[in-house]
């Protein structure tokens, strides 16, 4: 009797184990998928750079950077090709291009960072480096000009200035170009962000902006009017009466600043930059 009871038990005890190591399996499987879903999730990127106007195509191919189609970079290093000019990279090596420290998506891959030192290359037309996107079309082959009286042109930003020199503290984060160089700009100095135009200031955004606090601006050109928007607001902050026959967006960091206005061999280095995180930036032609 004592022999069957004991083999009863075995039996059963069998029989739990069994069913405890199903379980245990089945909720390891579940605890695998979770942790897997969660990781695929931190590891998808942005939409950051959109636009929505005729010339847009379905990038698709870049595992590292949002779409980029309709832009082209303008790096502050010195080009191969041109050694008296700055790097230019189009599509389709723009797609996935990125390059340590001048630009590339943040750690955290919700923005994309713009950075010019005061001792980089600079464009023709210009004595300050920059690291900026200009607009393009064509898929990224052919730079784009759109008028201020035909069509509605809307540019969104959501972004962060978080590095400026150390003498001269002035970078540009953000404009309209035009007939006539810069038409409306987004410019710190110091600690006051203003909307400047041809270096006149025209209106104080923020007068104790702090490094890396993130902003929004929109500009919309309609109707012969240039109109900014800021953090959302829905009145503007300025309206520029304006007819200008060709005009584009700029994004990125325009440093305004270079060795000369430094004043110091200390401080012509790449260690002293102008830097913007981009999270956001839409494009609209309507």
């Amino acid at each position: 009797m004592e022999v069957s009871i004991f083999r009863n038990i075995g039996m059963s005890n069998k029989k739990w184990f069994i069913f405890g190591t199903v379980v245990f399996l089945l909720l390891a499987g579940i605890l695998v998928i979770a942790i897997f879903s969660r990781k695929k999730q931190s590891i998808a990127l942005p939409s950051i750079f959109k636009s929505t106007s005729s010339q847009q195509s379905n990038q698709g191919n870049s595992s590292q950077l949002p779409d980029l189609t309709s832009w082209k970079l303008t790096l502050p290093i010195m080009s191969s090709d041109d050694p008296k000019q700055p790097l230019e990279i189009r599509q389709p090596e723009l797609a996935t291009y990125q390059l340590r420290p001048w630009f590339f998506l943040d750690s955290q891959k919700k923005g994309i960072v713009f950075r010019a030192a005061v001792n980089a290359p600079t464009t023709s037309n210009s004595s300050y480096p920059r690291s900026e996107l200009r607009e393009m079309t064509d898929k990224g082959t052919q730079e784009i000009f759109w008028s201020s009286t035909a069509g509605t042109h809307t540019l969104f930003l959501d972004e962060a200035i978080t590095a400026t020199p150390k003498n001269k503290p002035d970078v540009v984060a953000g404009q309209i170009h035009g007939d006539d160089s810069d038409l409306l700009v987004i410019r710190l100095e110091g600690q006051k962000l203003y909307l400047t135009r041809s270096k006149t200031n025209l209106v104080t955004l923020d007068n104790d902006y702090v490094l890396g606090r993130r902003f929004t601006v929109k500009f919309v050109v309609e109707n012969g009017e240039m109109k900014l928007f800021y953090n959302n607001n829905p009145e503007p902050a300025y309206v520029l009466a304006k007819k200008v026959k060709q005009a584009y967006f700029k994004v990125g960091v325009y440093t305004q600043s270079n060795c000369q206005r430094e004043e110091s061999a200390a401080l012509c280095s790449e260690n002293n930059y102008g830097e913007v995180v981009v999270y956001q930036a839409k494009v609209t032609h309507e």
